[in-house]
């Protein structure tokens, strides 16, 4: 019973975890550039880039197994992979911009937050996108 239950939410703990350890790698890197001074923005965007690239690995070989033939369907996946996080790039950006430039918010704090709402968002554009099982 419990080896069903884990094999039916395999790909949801794998990304949970997956998605842990990107998210210590975007708050890391984001963390000690914002404390040698670098503007949050431009800090953000290092993270991202560096996170997005841990989770494409990730995502691709432990969390939905995806299995390319051709060098076109590499091109394929990778291109779809890095637009949708392109469009969540957008939305840190704009969570941080409010955050920190509007509310004043401490750029820790509010970079946790928007990581959790990047995440969610990340998932369902890799399930139902990006490493959909084609049949």
């Amino acid at each position: 019973m419990l080896y069903k239950l884990f094999k039916k939410y395999q790909s949801l703990i794998a990304y949970a975890f997956f998605g842990g350890v990107t998210t210590i790698v975007n708050i890391g890197v984001f963390a000690g550039l914002d404390w040698l001074g670098w503007n949050y923005q431009v800090a953000n965007v290092i993270a991202w880039f560096l996170s997005v690239l841990v989770a494409y690995l990730t995502n691709k070989v432990w969390v939905f197994s995806s299995h390319y033939t051709t060098v076109k369907d590499f091109i394929i996946e990778i291109s779809q992979f890095f637009f949708f996080r392109i469009l969540t790039l957008v939305i840190d950006i704009i969570i941080m911009y409010v955050g920190i430039t509007l509310l004043d918010g401490n750029s820790i704090i509010v970079k946790i937050i928007d990581n959790v709402v990047v995440i969610v968002i990340n998932y369902a554009f890799s399930k139902w996108y990006i490493f959909k099982k084609t049949i």
